[in-house]
């Protein structure tokens, strides 16, 4: 998944110091006057197909004073399976 900017955005969040621009990016968000952040993203044609045939959209949240990052996952699980 991938953030992007759109015209309603008001703010751009940027990432963390500590945090790589691997880890991490900047987030464009609508913050409406209730604080609600609202922030927009796009799938690749392969996340969209993947989300087609199990349904599953998993978000990641780091916890922050404002909308703080995260990130959005479309596989089947963000769990691996280790043996024991």
């Amino acid at each position: 998944m991938t953030p992007k900017h759109f015209k309603e955005a008001t703010i751009e969040l940027k990432k963390p110091a500590e945090m790589t621009d691997e880890e991490c990016g900047s987030l464009f968000i609508h913050q409406s006057q209730r604080g609600e952040c609202i922030s927009l993203w796009t799938a690749s044609f392969w996340q969209r197909l993947k989300f087609l045939f199990h349904g599953k959209l998993w978000l990641g949240v780091l916890s922050g004073k404002t909308q703080p990052p995260v990130w959005l996952d479309m596989t089947p699980t963000v769990f691996i399976k280790k043996d024991k």
